[in-house]
């Protein structure tokens, strides 16, 4: 197994986990929900990872305020988190060891944890409003 180190490797990582998230049980989100266009989606991605775990600073954006839309039409609940959690951590696991590819598990865990708690907050309100 090799490292993860380079953009290439980035792209490899993020092409290979977005092929199991569509086939997965939160594949609808993207596909259907979000209609994501995966042409654009895709190099945000590369960017968001290489300036996460490489600290190139490429990636501009608040993937926080992207997800709140998609939640106000179909709630993201923590097992969608988890799932995607589950995705990545085996697609880094399957093709990657090392330093990097431990803390691209670990970012990945805090994002999920993060993303869910939002979430799930935002749906709370939504149903007091």
């Amino acid at each position: 197994m090799k490292k993860l180190e380079t953009r290439e490797d980035i792209e490899f990582l993020v092409n290979t986990f977005y092929k199991k998230v569509e086939k997965s049980g939160i594949g609808f989100f993207f596909n259907d929900i979000a209609k994501v266009d995966w042409s654009l989606h895709l190099p945000k991605m590369y960017k968001f990872w290489e300036t996460l775990l490489f600290g190139q600073i490429s990636y501009k954006g608040n993937p926080m305020a992207v997800h709140f839309p998609i939640n106000q039409m179909v709630p993201m609940e923590k097992q969608h988190f988890e799932t995607w959690l589950k995705l990545w951590t085996e697609t880094v696991e399957e093709n990657f060891t090392g330093e990097t590819a431990d803390l691209a598990i670990y970012k990945a865990g805090n994002i999920a944890n993060l993303m869910a708690y939002k979430m799930e907050t935002a749906t709370k309100l939504e149903k007091l409003s």
